[in-house]
C-alpha cells in the first residue's frame, strides 16, 4: 500500500493510481478553511453568504457532467484498444471499469471537484465585500506609480498599445483572455480524469483552490479596482470587444451592490492585486510538469500563459506588478499543496523508487 506521503492510504485495484487519505482530504481542508473566511467577512461586513445568480452551482454541475462523460470516453476507448475492434465488448467495459474506475477512484475525483467549486463561492464572497470592509482604501495609484518606474516612466499599457496596435491585437487578447472561464472547468475535468496519475490529478486540483484562497487574501491586502477603472482614458482608443463589454458589465455590477449590498443576487469581482488569472494560468502551466504531462501540453500552457498575462495589461485589467503577484501566489499555491497531498512530482517519484530499490 502506498500511502503517498503519509497517512491511510486508498487502495485502488491493479492499474489504479493508490491514493492517500491525505490527498483526498486536502481540497476539503482548503475549501472549509475558506469558506469559514468568507462567513466571518460577510457577517463582519452585515451582508449574507451567498452564491449569486448560482454561478457556483451551475459550474459544478455543467463540469460534473463534463467529468461523467470524459469517463465514458475513458473507459470506452480503452475498452476497445483492449478488446482491438472499434466497439468494445461489454466485457472488456466492465473490466476496464473496474480496474479503472473503483469507488475510491471515484471518491478522490468527486472530493476534488467539489472542493474546488466551494471554495470558489467562498472566494467570491469574499472577493465580494472587499469594499464594504476597506472602504476608500485603494492602490491604484501606487500600483500605477511603480509600474511606470519599472518601465522608465512610461505607462506598460500605453507601451503595449503602439508596439501591438489597437485594432485586431486588441481582438485577439480578449478573445484569449476570455478562454479563461471555459479553459479552467475544462482542465480540472481533463487533470481529473486523464492525469497520468491520478493523484497529480488531484494534487493540480488542490493547488488550483488554494489560489482562490491566497487571492482572496491578496485583495484585502492591497485593494484596487485596476487601471481600466483607475484612468480610463488610456483604454478609450481600444475598440469594443468581449473584454471590454465585461469590464463594463463587472462595473454596473459593482455600483448595483455598493448601492445596496443586502439585494439578492448581487455581487461585485472587480479586484485588481493579484491576478488571478495569472496565478491560475501559471498554476497550470508548471503543474503541467510537475504531473509529467506531454510536452506540447506544456508548451501550450506556457503560451496561453504568456498571452494571458500580456492581454491582462493591454486591456486594462491588471497592472504589472499584480501580474508579479499572480506567480508569486501561483508558486505558493502549488508549494501548499503538494504539503497537503503530499505528492511528489514526476521526478521526485521516480528519485524516491530509485532509492527503495538500492
Amino acid at each position: 500500500m502506498d500511502s503517498g506521503g503519509g497517512g491511510v492510504g486508498i487502495t485502488a485495484r491493479a492499474g489504479v493510481d493508490d491514493v492517500a487519505w491525505r490527498g483526498v482530504l486536502a481540497g476539503p481542508v482548503v475549501a472549509i478553511i475558506t469558506v469559514l473566511a468568507a462567513l466571518v467577512a460577510t457577517h463582519e461586513a452585515g451582508v449574507s453568504f451567498r452564491d449569486p445568480d448560482n454561478v457556483g452551482a451551475r459550474r459544478l454541475a455543467i463540469v460534473c457532467c463534463l467529468v461523467a462523460v470524459l469517463v465514458v470516453l475513458d473507459i470506452v476507448v480503452r475498452a476497445a484498444r483492449r478488446s482491438g475492434s472499434a466497439i468494445p465488448s461489454l466485457s472488456a467495459i466492465r473490466n476496464v471499469r473496474g480496474e479503472r474506475w473503483t469507488r475510491h477512484r471515484g471518491v478522490a475525483a468527486i472530493s476534488a471537484l467539489v472542493s474546488f467549486y466551494v471554495t470558489y463561492v467562498a472566494y467570491r464572497n469574499l472577493k465580494s465585500v472587499v469594499p464594504l470592509l476597506r472602504p476608500g482604501d485603494l492602490f491604484d495609484r501606487q500600483l500605477a506609480d511603480l509600474d511606470r518606474s519599472l518601465f522608465g516612466g512610461s505607462d506598460p499599457a500605453t507601451l503595449l498599445h503602439t508596439i501591438l496596435g489597437t485594432g485586431v491585437s486588441t481582438q485577439i487578447l480578449s478573445t484569449v483572455y476570455v478562454t479563461f472561464v471555459f479553459f479552467l472547468p475544462l482542465s480540472l475535468a481533463i487533470a481529473l480524469v486523464f492525469s497520468p496519475d491520478l493523484r497529480g490529478g488531484i494534487y493540480y486540483a488542490t493547488a488550483l483552490s488554494i489560489n482562490w484562497l491566497i487571492g482572496a487574501a491578496s485583495y484585502f491586502l492591497i485593494p484596487a479596482r485596476g487601471p481600466i477603472y483607475f484612468a480610463p482614458g488610456d483604454f478609450a482608443n481600444l475598440p469594443d470587444s468581449h473584454a471590454s463589454h465585461l469590464q463594463g458589465l463587472l462595473l454596473d455590477q459593482r455600483r448595483e451592490f455598493l448601492a445596496d449590498p443586502s439585494a439578492p443576487g448581487v455581487a461585485q469581482n472587480i479586484a485588481a492585486f493579484a491576478s488571478l488569472h495569472c496565478s491560475l494560468l501559471f498554476t497550470a502551466a508548471l503543474a503541467a510538469h510537475l504531473i509529467g504531462l506531454a510536452p506540447r501540453v506544456r508548451i501550450a500552457l506556457w503560451v496561453l500563459f504568456v498571452l494571458s498575462a500580456v492581454a491582462t495589461v493591454h486591456l486594462g485589467w491588471h497592472y504589472v506588478l499584480d501580474d508579479v503577484a499572480g506567480v508569486l501566489i501561483g508558486l505558493a499555491a502549488l508549494a501548499i499543496a503538494k504539503v497537503l497531498t503530499g505528492f511528489q512530482p514526476r521526478n521526485g517519484r521516480a528519485h524516491a523508487a530509485r532509492a527503495r530499490s538500492s
